[in-house]
């Protein structure tokens, strides 16, 4: 069946949702950290009380994806009960963190968090397949890369800003905390629910009505799909899963370590040594991160340009080398207003992260499987994070000096070997989604 040519402000709709989840997302990459340390976390059990994320995504986003793929109505349509569902839990569970009471209490609504967050977040790369065509496809999943450093950027913001407004505690925390998570609880649903209310699914066909009718049910199949698909999983997706190891951990490791990375290089304090320099590290941290995310939704419209000139792999690795760059400069730092530039490498990176991937394997993909190979591509994400948050605690105290600039240039490192491992990727000799590239 042909799509629909959808318009720009179309498609912008239907991605706002993709705002809140990211602002969420945000909070969890640049607050939970400096909470963990206000709670009194050691710098090597960072790592550990990390393994939410990456271990939620793997079991909450495939089997959402195998899910839904499964799911019609013609009330709500396929994907959008998930988004709602995944909202009100981050939401909730957003109002709830700021009362974190111990360390373990914040670990503890961190895994909650991120069981919404996964749940809302995998069902939308899975709609951009259903709703666009071939040479829509990459407006819409760079349009989920421009929301992503916008949403990114406000929960940054507002990490540097709360606290210059917002001053003294409430409770163990600091009370600009609750701020920013209350923003980020508003801002989920909000977003959530206008994606929902300006978005309308295209139905399935009688055929496929007729075999969703069809398909087993039970509380395991699910399960068996995910399996089943890994089986049949094509050659490229594996090859995106050797760049998505070097790549995903090597983020991880620059998320848990920025803010003690500039609180050196910058203030040379810790939070033992200079609480209060430490904390303005922190918030200089959310102006960085900030930034870089800036970056990324000024920049991820022009790499939709730039697929349909060079292929996606290319564009990919290039910005892989940018980012990778930008890490090896960082801790080497010491001027605050210098690392701007340095964390623009990343903001390139991060807006090519978000969705060239998507582009490099969603033709080689059947349209009935979009949902679990999405979820399964999430796994290549997550898989590399779990791996991170049970190997680098070691790794940092043994190799590294327990020093948070070396994490970073660590993190360099691993983005290089990345990008090596983009330009091996490749693709069948035949028409992309984009019918100017070249493969």
């Amino acid at each position: 069946m042909k799509k629909p040519k959808l318009s720009f402000w179309q498609i912008l709709n239907m991605n706002v949702g993709f705002f809140g989840i990211q602002y969420s997302f945000g909070l969890q990459q640049s607050a939970v950290t400096p909470i963990y340390d206000f709670l009194g976390a050691a710098p090597d059990q960072i790592p550990i009380l990390h393994l939410a994320g990456p271990v939620t995504g793997l079991i909450v986003q495939p089997i959402i994806g195998a899910l839904s793929d499964k799911t019609w109505s013609p009330r709500f349509g396929r994907r959008k009960p998930y988004f709602l569902i995944g909202a009100i839990l981050c939401s909730l569970t957003l109002l709830a963190f700021p009362f974190s009471s111990s360390l373990w209490m914040a670990a503890g609504l961190l895994w909650i968090l991120d069981a919404g967050n996964n749940t809302a977040m995998e069902p939308y790369r899975a709609l951009i397949a259903d709703q666009l065509d071939d040479e829509q496809q990459p407006l819409g999943f760079q349009m989920q890369s421009f929301f992503t450093g916008l949403g990114q950027t406000l929960s940054n913001l507002s990490l540097f800003i709360f606290p210059l407004i917002i001053i003294g505690k409430t409770g163990s925390l600091p009370t600009w905390v609750y701020a920013s998570f209350f923003l980020g609880a508003f801002c989920s649903i909000a977003s959530i629910l206008w994606s929902m209310s300006k978005t309308e699914e295209i139905p399935p066909t009688e055929a496929e009505l007729t075999e969703l009718r069809n398909s087993k049910g039970g509380p395991f199949a699910p399960l068996i799909e995910i399996f089943t698909a890994f089986k049949e999983m094509p050659r490229i997706m594996w090859q995106l899963a050797l760049v998505y190891l070097f790549q995903w951990y090597a983020l991880f490791c620059y998320w848990q370590n920025s803010s003690k990375s500039i609180a050196l290089s910058v203030w040379n304090a810790t939070p033992a040594s200079d609480e209060a320099a430490y904390s303005q590290a922190v918030s200089w941290s959310g102006l960085i991160n900030g930034w870089y995310n800036v970056v990324t939704f000024l920049v991820a419209f022009l790499l939709v340009g730039l697929t349909k000139r060079y292929s996606p792999k290319h564009v990919h690795a290039f910005c892989l080398l940018l980012a990778a760059i930008g890490f090896l400069a960082f801790p080497h730092i010491g001027n605050k207003h210098l690392l701007f530039f340095a964390i623009t490498g990343f903001g390139i990176g991060w807006a090519s992260m978000m969705g060239i991937p998507y582009l490099i394997v969603v033709n080689e993909i059947p349209k009935e499987r979009y949902g679990v190979y999405m979820g399964i591509i999430n796994m290549m994400i997550v898989i590399p994070m779990i791996i991170q948050t049970l190997s680098f605690g070691y790794i940092l105290k043994t190799f590294l000096d327990n020093d948070p600039r070396n994490a970073i240039t660590f993190a360099g490192v691993l983005l290089i070997i990345a990008m090596a491992c983009t330009l091996m990727i490749s693709q069948k000799d035949k028409p992309s989604l984009i019918s100017s590239v070249d493969s």
